[in-house]
């Protein structure tokens, strides 16, 4: 190891060494949140990015993925209720394909399916039924995959076939429809699914075809005959397409947003049939057939006195010398003559009246003629007087608050969601930088506690060096005013100084010293705590130095 590490590595075992237990639990504690910040940061850095690889499945597909996921080691998440399955981005495709390779999700056999596992040795009722409900599941499937529609489930009522009825009955199908949350089905999508289901079938009508939604109404009945929504649809469906053509033309003619169409229009559902028959003779014309029958008597003289009959087959007499006579003649002709039979139908869904409403902004339609305008309008709507048909064009002046109002609102909730995107990065920016500062923060508060550590040593030492020179200034003045004594009492008493300096040996230092070391001890006996201070202090200095 090298010796700068060494070395540091040495301090901090030192420094260790010199924390109490609290400490060193407090140290542990922070250790330990650095490490899981520091883990969670990483993990949501490094999380992949996680996509849908199978949605809706059922709860045997969901074991059997979730089972081979786990056995090749490929991350997911399940959702919704375990019926959606999350991988990583960057696996989706290679683990569809894999999980596609072991026929999953298997799923529930529907439509042709069926017919797969179909034994040979099966009735004539099994392979009816299973046929039929082939059929519906491949219809199901079908419907199933269209917009809006969630699930969809078809019941088909077919006729059995046998040479035991002169009249077969025609089929009949019913379609049940759920769609997604907050969408529904408009007429053409009916429309769509009525006839996809007649022309899969058979002998089947559209009008044989019921579909129903999940909400309980009825959508298309058997019969033939349109519901009250399907009616009610087609006719906004017409007044829309009127309206906007009205529209398109008027936002030419006075701007956009000065004009307003409102149309209503009443259909006829009425389905009528009238069959008429004409003859128109021509006696120009050649007869097709002619016949003529002539019957010719003539009596003589030996003739019955009876008579002959006459008209009303009254016999009429005659004499016995006279003839009678009889003659009848009958012409037949068939002349030609021209017959003519028409059929007509009135499919239902006609326009019976209809009106046209036209409100125009005043400023914008001042230098317009209201009654060339009124005009292009009843041409653009197909208006028909003589059904009834009603054509209204005005100018008023139009309010613009609610437009302003809506326009504000618009801006403010364009505002908002900005605002919330904005705040929303925000949170998620502080969110984060709350945990990165944590964890510096706890690194600060870590090296600030190991400063304060520190502190009451350094302020120990400088206490120690402060009684060091209080004991030195001491110890000095308490030498200089021993010395000054006696000098004091030297001079005071020259002679008496003299002699005795004569007489006395000289004090030397050593004896000095020992006088001033005496006094350290007393010193040091009255405060020893601070004469420890010191010498601990000199201790210290050295081995620093």
């Amino acid at each position: 190891m090298p010796a700068q590490i060494q070395q540091e590595w040495n301090r901090v075992r030192d420094y260790a060494g010199q924390m109490s237990v609290a400490q060193k639990v407090f140290a542990a504690l922070l250790a330990g949140l650095l490490v899981v910040g520091l883990i969670a940061l990483a993990q949501y850095t490094t999380k992949p990015t996680m996509s849908p690889l199978f949605t809706n499945l059922a709860a045997d597909d969901a074991a059997a993925i979730v089972e081979q996921l786990d056995a090749t080691g490929v991350a997911y998440e399940l959702t919704a209720g375990g019926g959606t399955i999350l991988v990583p981005q960057e696996q989706l495709y290679d683990t569809r394909l894999a999980v596609a390779a072991t026929g999953l999700p298997a799923g529930t056999a529907t439509g042709y399916a069926l017919l797969d596992d179909m034994s040979m040795t099966s009735s004539d009722f099994q392979q009816q039924v299973t046929y039929q409900r082939a059929l519906e599941g491949e219809l199901a499937q079908t419907i199933g995959a269209m917009e809006a529609v969630r699930t969809a489930s078809v019941k088909l009522a077919l006729p059995q076939e046998t040479v035991f009825v002169d009249e077969r009955e025609d089929p009949t199908a019913s379609v049940f429809i759920d769609t997604e949350a907050g969408r529904s089905l408009d007429t053409q999508s009916v429309q769509a699914i009525v006839h996809l289901v007649s022309a899969s079938i058979e002998g089947m009508q559209p009008e044989d075809v019921a579909v129903i939604d999940a909400n309980g109404v009825v959508l298309s009945t058997v019969g033939g005959g349109s519901t009250a929504l399907e009616q009610g649809g087609q006719t906004a469906d017409y007044e829309n397409r009127v309206a906007a053509s009205v529209q398109a033309m008027l936002d030419r003619v006075v701007g956009a947003g000065n004009a307003m169409v409102s149309v209503t229009a009443e259909l006829d559902y009425d389905k009528t049939s009238t069959t008429s028959e004409t003859y128109d003779s021509n006696p120009d014309a050649a007869p097709l057939s002619e016949s003529q029958t002539l019957e010719e008597y003539t009596g003589g003289a030996g003739s019955t006195s009876a008579g002959v009959l006459g008209p009303d087959n009254i016999s009429v007499p005659s004499g016995e010398d006279s003839e009678g006579t009889y003659k009848k003649e009958d012409t037949v002709t068939n002349n030609a003559v021209d017959r003519t039979v028409e059929v007509t139908e009135t499919a239902p869904g006609s326009v019976r009246r209809q009106s046209v409403s036209v409100v125009a902004n005043q400023e914008a339609a001042a230098a317009i003629d209201l009654d060339a305008l009124s005009a292009m309008v009843a041409a653009a709507a197909g208006i028909d007087e003589t059904r009834g048909d009603v054509v209204s064009v005005n100018t008023m002046a139009f309010d613009s608050s609610a437009a302003d109002a809506a326009t504000a609102a618009l801006g403010e909730a364009a505002a908002a969601d900005k605002e919330a995107a904005t705040r929303s990065m925000y949170i998620e920016f502080a969110k984060w930088g709350a945990l990165l500062l944590s964890v510096i923060l706890i690194v600060v508060l870590a090296l600030v506690k190991g400063r304060r550590r520190r502190g009451p040593m350094d302020e120990r030492i400088e206490l120690s060096l402060e009684a060091v020179e209080e004991l030195e200034a001491r110890a000095q003045a308490a030498l200089e005013a021993r010395t000054q004594a006696l000098l004091d009492q030297a001079g005071s008493v020259a002679d008496e100084a003299e002699l005795a300096l004569e007489a006395a040996p000289v004090p030397d230092m050593d004896a000095v010293a020992l006088a001033v070391r005496d006094e350290i001890a007393a010193f040091a006996a009255q405060q020893p705590a601070e004469v420890a201070e010191v010498l601990r202090g000199w201790i210290g200095s050295g081995r620093n130095a």
